[in-house]
Protein backbone atom coordinates (compact mmCIF):
# COMPACT_ATOMS: atom_id res chain seq x y z
CA UNK A 1 0.00 0.00 0.00
CA UNK A 2 3.30 2.25 0.80
CA UNK A 3 4.78 1.62 -2.03
CA UNK A 4 1.74 2.50 -4.52
CA UNK A 5 1.42 5.94 -2.89
CA UNK A 6 4.64 6.46 -3.56
CA UNK A 7 4.57 5.44 -7.17
CA UNK A 8 1.41 7.56 -7.02
CA UNK A 9 2.79 10.84 -5.65
CA UNK A 10 5.89 10.42 -8.19
CA UNK A 11 3.83 10.16 -10.88
CA UNK A 12 1.76 13.04 -9.90
CA UNK A 13 4.51 15.47 -9.98
CA UNK A 14 6.48 17.55 -6.65
CA UNK A 15 3.29 19.27 -6.58
CA UNK A 16 0.48 18.23 -7.96
CA UNK A 17 -1.90 21.19 -6.39
CA UNK A 18 0.49 23.87 -8.04
CA UNK A 19 0.26 22.64 -10.83
CA UNK A 20 -3.34 21.97 -10.80
CA UNK A 21 -4.04 25.80 -9.36
CA UNK A 22 -1.63 26.61 -12.41
CA UNK A 23 -3.91 24.97 -14.85
CA UNK A 24 -7.13 26.36 -13.78
CA UNK A 25 -5.88 29.75 -13.38
CA UNK A 26 -4.66 29.75 -17.16
CA UNK A 27 -7.20 27.51 -18.62
CA UNK A 28 -10.23 26.84 -16.79
CA UNK A 29 -13.18 29.13 -15.77
CA UNK A 30 -13.20 31.86 -18.59
CA UNK A 31 -10.80 30.21 -21.08
CA UNK A 32 -6.96 31.32 -22.10
CA UNK A 33 -7.92 33.92 -24.31
CA UNK A 34 -10.48 35.86 -22.26
CA UNK A 35 -7.58 35.66 -19.21
CA UNK A 36 -4.80 36.76 -21.71
CA UNK A 37 -6.58 39.81 -22.67
CA UNK A 38 -7.39 40.67 -19.35
CA UNK A 39 -4.16 40.19 -17.27
CA UNK A 40 -2.10 41.54 -20.87
CA UNK A 41 -3.95 44.70 -20.77
CA UNK A 42 -3.86 45.64 -17.83
CA UNK A 43 -0.14 44.99 -16.41
CA UNK A 44 0.62 46.82 -20.07
CA UNK A 45 -1.17 49.74 -18.39
CA UNK A 46 0.19 49.43 -14.71
CA UNK A 47 4.11 49.08 -16.93
CA UNK A 48 3.10 51.96 -18.53
CA UNK A 49 2.39 54.17 -15.76
CA UNK A 50 5.43 52.90 -14.38
CA UNK A 51 7.69 53.96 -16.30
CA UNK A 52 6.15 57.41 -16.98
CA UNK A 53 5.77 57.95 -13.29
CA UNK A 54 8.84 60.02 -12.84
CA UNK A 55 8.09 62.56 -15.35
CA UNK A 56 4.35 62.57 -14.84
CA UNK A 57 5.38 63.43 -10.56
CA UNK A 58 7.90 66.54 -12.02
CA UNK A 59 4.94 67.27 -14.24
CA UNK A 60 2.43 67.28 -11.48
CA UNK A 61 4.65 69.05 -8.59
CA UNK A 62 5.13 71.93 -11.85
CA UNK A 63 1.37 72.01 -12.63
CA UNK A 64 0.20 72.25 -9.34
CA UNK A 65 -4.21 71.27 -10.29
CA UNK A 66 -5.86 70.23 -7.58
CA UNK A 67 -7.85 68.28 -10.44
CA UNK A 68 -5.28 66.38 -12.42
CA UNK A 69 -3.25 65.13 -9.31
CA UNK A 70 -6.11 63.86 -7.41
CA UNK A 71 -7.24 62.01 -10.74
CA UNK A 72 -3.56 60.45 -11.36
CA UNK A 73 -3.52 59.16 -7.32
CA UNK A 74 -6.68 57.98 -8.43
CA UNK A 75 -5.98 56.06 -11.26
CA UNK A 76 -2.79 54.95 -9.82
CA UNK A 77 -5.09 53.41 -6.74
CA UNK A 78 -7.67 51.63 -9.06
CA UNK A 79 -5.33 50.71 -11.95
CA UNK A 80 -3.66 48.44 -9.20
CA UNK A 81 -6.91 46.88 -7.94
CA UNK A 82 -8.13 46.57 -11.62
CA UNK A 83 -4.25 44.35 -12.13
CA UNK A 84 -5.14 42.30 -9.13
CA UNK A 85 -8.73 41.91 -10.07
CA UNK A 86 -7.48 40.36 -13.18
CA UNK A 87 -5.23 38.53 -12.33
CA UNK A 88 -7.72 36.81 -9.68
CA UNK A 89 -10.23 35.00 -12.23
CA UNK A 90 -10.03 32.22 -11.23
CA UNK A 91 -11.39 32.80 -7.61
CA UNK A 92 -15.42 33.49 -9.69
CA UNK A 93 -14.96 29.63 -10.26
CA UNK A 94 -13.46 28.19 -7.07
CA UNK A 95 -15.77 27.08 -4.59
CA UNK A 96 -14.51 28.76 -1.25
CA UNK A 97 -13.17 32.13 -2.92
CA UNK A 98 -16.91 33.61 -3.29
CA UNK A 99 -16.66 35.43 -0.96
CA UNK A 100 -12.85 37.76 -1.37
CA UNK A 101 -13.67 37.61 -5.13
CA UNK A 102 -17.05 39.00 -4.52
CA UNK A 103 -15.30 41.56 -1.75
CA UNK A 104 -12.43 42.50 -5.06
CA UNK A 105 -14.78 43.11 -7.70
CA UNK A 106 -17.15 45.36 -5.57
CA UNK A 107 -13.76 47.63 -4.85
CA UNK A 108 -12.69 47.56 -8.25
CA UNK A 109 -15.70 48.41 -9.91
CA UNK A 110 -16.70 51.05 -7.45
CA UNK A 111 -12.98 52.35 -7.77
CA UNK A 112 -13.72 52.40 -11.79
CA UNK A 113 -17.39 53.85 -11.24
CA UNK A 114 -16.00 56.53 -9.08
CA UNK A 115 -13.50 57.82 -11.90
CA UNK A 116 -16.06 57.85 -14.19
CA UNK A 117 -18.66 59.43 -12.19
CA UNK A 118 -16.39 61.99 -11.45
CA UNK A 119 -15.16 62.48 -14.82
CA UNK A 120 -19.25 62.86 -15.92
CA UNK A 121 -19.94 65.66 -13.20
CA UNK A 122 -16.61 67.46 -14.27
CA UNK A 123 -18.09 67.82 -17.72
CA UNK A 124 -21.88 68.65 -16.73
CA UNK A 125 -20.11 71.00 -14.40
CA UNK A 126 -18.72 72.76 -17.76
CA UNK A 127 -16.11 75.47 -18.04
CA UNK A 128 -16.37 76.30 -14.66
CA UNK A 129 -14.06 73.09 -13.60
CA UNK A 130 -11.40 74.62 -11.99
CA UNK A 131 -9.29 75.17 -8.48
CA UNK A 132 -9.84 73.55 -5.03
CA UNK A 133 -13.70 74.45 -5.02
CA UNK A 134 -14.41 72.13 -8.16
CA UNK A 135 -12.47 69.27 -6.95
CA UNK A 136 -14.56 69.35 -3.68
CA UNK A 137 -17.81 69.76 -5.78
CA UNK A 138 -16.95 66.85 -8.13
CA UNK A 139 -15.27 64.62 -6.01
CA UNK A 140 -18.23 65.11 -3.56
CA UNK A 141 -21.34 64.48 -5.63
CA UNK A 142 -18.88 61.21 -7.06
CA UNK A 143 -18.78 59.83 -3.57
CA UNK A 144 -22.26 60.31 -2.75
CA UNK A 145 -23.28 58.63 -5.87
CA UNK A 146 -20.32 55.67 -5.65
CA UNK A 147 -21.00 55.57 -2.21
CA UNK A 148 -24.80 54.40 -2.84
CA UNK A 149 -24.18 52.37 -5.37
CA UNK A 150 -21.71 50.58 -3.18
CA UNK A 151 -24.03 50.12 -0.25
CA UNK A 152 -26.97 48.60 -2.92
CA UNK A 153 -24.62 46.22 -4.20
CA UNK A 154 -23.13 45.11 -0.46
CA UNK A 155 -26.88 44.25 0.24
CA UNK A 156 -27.87 42.29 -2.41
CA UNK A 157 -24.01 40.67 -1.89
CA UNK A 158 -24.13 39.85 1.92
CA UNK A 159 -27.45 40.50 2.73
CA UNK A 160 -29.50 38.94 -0.40
CA UNK A 161 -26.67 36.30 -1.41
CA UNK A 162 -27.82 37.21 -5.36
CA UNK A 163 -23.77 36.77 -7.10
CA UNK A 164 -24.11 40.01 -9.31
CA UNK A 165 -20.35 39.73 -9.76
CA UNK A 166 -20.00 35.93 -10.62
CA UNK A 167 -20.52 35.46 -13.93
CA UNK A 168 -19.19 32.02 -14.26
CA UNK A 169 -22.75 30.16 -15.32
CA UNK A 170 -26.11 30.35 -16.59
CA UNK A 171 -28.68 30.83 -15.93
CA UNK A 172 -28.27 33.22 -12.90
CA UNK A 173 -30.84 35.30 -10.72
CA UNK A 174 -33.46 37.45 -12.73
CA UNK A 175 -32.89 39.75 -10.00
CA UNK A 176 -29.43 40.52 -10.78
CA UNK A 177 -30.17 41.46 -14.42
CA UNK A 178 -32.50 44.07 -12.72
CA UNK A 179 -30.30 45.74 -11.11
CA UNK A 180 -27.61 45.68 -13.60
CA UNK A 181 -30.62 47.26 -15.98
CA UNK A 182 -30.65 50.10 -13.74
CA UNK A 183 -26.96 50.51 -13.47
CA UNK A 184 -26.39 50.62 -17.22
CA UNK A 185 -29.47 52.31 -17.95
CA UNK A 186 -28.71 55.37 -15.87
CA UNK A 187 -25.04 55.44 -17.34
CA UNK A 188 -26.58 55.88 -20.79
CA UNK A 189 -29.04 58.56 -20.42
CA UNK A 190 -25.86 60.33 -18.66
CA UNK A 191 -24.22 60.12 -21.79
CA UNK A 192 -26.77 60.31 -24.02
CA UNK A 193 -27.75 63.35 -21.90
CA UNK A 194 -23.87 65.35 -22.70
CA UNK A 195 -23.84 64.14 -26.58
CA UNK A 196 -27.60 65.58 -26.89
CA UNK A 197 -25.63 69.25 -25.30
CA UNK A 198 -22.86 68.89 -27.57
CA UNK A 199 -24.57 68.45 -30.76
CA UNK A 200 -27.25 71.55 -29.57
CA UNK A 201 -27.38 75.40 -28.74
CA UNK A 202 -25.76 74.63 -25.23
CA UNK A 203 -22.82 73.18 -26.33
CA UNK A 204 -21.25 76.24 -25.13
CA UNK A 205 -21.88 75.35 -21.66
CA UNK A 206 -19.18 71.87 -22.02
CA UNK A 207 -15.96 72.08 -21.78
CA UNK A 208 -14.40 72.95 -25.41
CA UNK A 209 -12.37 69.97 -26.20
CA UNK A 210 -13.97 67.57 -28.68
CA UNK A 211 -11.45 64.92 -27.71
CA UNK A 212 -13.65 64.59 -24.61
CA UNK A 213 -16.82 64.03 -26.45
CA UNK A 214 -15.08 61.42 -28.70
CA UNK A 215 -14.81 59.02 -24.39
CA UNK A 216 -18.34 59.81 -24.12
CA UNK A 217 -19.48 58.42 -27.56
CA UNK A 218 -17.49 55.58 -26.80
CA UNK A 219 -19.04 54.93 -23.42
CA UNK A 220 -22.77 55.59 -24.43
CA UNK A 221 -22.31 52.66 -26.93
CA UNK A 222 -20.71 50.36 -24.71
CA UNK A 223 -23.38 50.91 -21.88
CA UNK A 224 -25.94 50.83 -24.48
CA UNK A 225 -24.44 47.63 -25.84
CA UNK A 226 -24.01 46.25 -22.33
CA UNK A 227 -28.09 47.72 -21.07
CA UNK A 228 -29.53 45.17 -24.45
CA UNK A 229 -27.39 42.63 -23.42
CA UNK A 230 -28.38 42.60 -19.29
CA UNK A 231 -32.34 43.02 -20.36
CA UNK A 232 -31.88 40.07 -23.50
CA UNK A 233 -30.62 38.12 -20.43
CA UNK A 234 -32.90 38.90 -17.69
CA UNK A 235 -35.99 37.40 -20.08
CA UNK A 236 -34.09 34.47 -20.34
CA UNK A 237 -31.90 34.65 -24.11
CA UNK A 238 -27.78 32.96 -23.64
CA UNK A 239 -27.01 35.35 -26.35
CA UNK A 240 -27.32 38.54 -24.20
CA UNK A 241 -25.37 36.49 -20.96
CA UNK A 242 -22.35 35.88 -23.85
CA UNK A 243 -22.84 39.69 -25.04
CA UNK A 244 -22.39 41.39 -21.46
CA UNK A 245 -19.54 39.36 -20.21
CA UNK A 246 -17.87 40.83 -23.54
CA UNK A 247 -18.61 44.49 -22.42
CA UNK A 248 -16.90 43.24 -19.00
CA UNK A 249 -13.83 42.17 -20.65
CA UNK A 250 -13.80 45.49 -23.16
CA UNK A 251 -14.70 47.67 -19.90
CA UNK A 252 -11.58 46.37 -17.46
CA UNK A 253 -9.47 46.32 -20.34
CA UNK A 254 -9.75 49.17 -22.38
CA UNK A 255 -11.44 51.70 -19.74
CA UNK A 256 -8.52 52.90 -17.63
CA UNK A 257 -6.39 53.47 -21.04
CA UNK A 258 -8.92 55.10 -22.59
CA UNK A 259 -9.03 57.40 -19.62
CA UNK A 260 -5.82 58.24 -19.69
CA UNK A 261 -5.19 59.34 -23.19
CA UNK A 262 -8.48 61.37 -23.20
CA UNK A 263 -8.01 63.62 -19.95
CA UNK A 264 -4.73 62.78 -18.74
CA UNK A 265 -2.15 62.18 -21.41
CA UNK A 266 -1.99 65.87 -23.02
CA UNK A 267 -1.28 67.50 -19.66
CA UNK A 268 2.46 65.37 -19.63
CA UNK A 269 3.67 66.32 -22.79
CA UNK A 270 6.58 69.02 -22.06
CA UNK A 271 5.87 71.01 -24.61
CA UNK A 272 2.84 73.50 -23.26
CA UNK A 273 3.02 75.58 -26.70
CA UNK A 274 2.25 72.26 -28.72
CA UNK A 275 -0.67 71.65 -26.07
CA UNK A 276 -2.17 74.66 -26.81
CA UNK A 277 -1.97 74.52 -30.92
CA UNK A 278 -3.58 70.91 -29.91
CA UNK A 279 -6.62 72.04 -28.49
CA UNK A 280 -6.56 74.84 -30.75
CA UNK A 281 -7.34 72.37 -33.65
CA UNK A 282 -9.62 70.42 -32.54
CA UNK A 283 -11.70 73.32 -31.62
CA UNK A 284 -11.44 74.56 -35.08
CA UNK A 285 -12.15 71.66 -36.52
CA UNK A 286 -15.35 70.53 -34.25
CA UNK A 287 -16.43 74.80 -35.36
CA UNK A 288 -16.26 76.28 -31.62
CA UNK A 289 -14.70 79.47 -34.26
CA UNK A 290 -17.44 79.50 -36.82
CA UNK A 291 -19.24 82.14 -35.14
CA UNK A 292 -16.51 84.34 -34.66
CA UNK A 293 -15.51 84.19 -38.43
CA UNK A 294 -19.05 85.15 -39.35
Amino acid sequence: MVEQSVLVLEKQGPNPVLSEGIHDWVFECHGLLHNAVLIIASFLFVLYLALQAKKSFLRLSHGRSYIIISYYASLWLVSILNLLWCFSQAWECSPGKEFAWNLLSLFTTSGMLFLEVSLLAFLLQGNSTSGLEALTRTFGISGIIVGFDILLKAIYLFAFGIPIFINSGYPTPHVKWNLWVIHKLLLTLVYGFILFMYHSRWRERLPARPAYYKYVTIMFILNAIALFACGITGNGAAFGFWLYHFTVVCYHAAYLPLLYITFLADFFQEEDLHLENVYYSEMKDAGFFEADWN
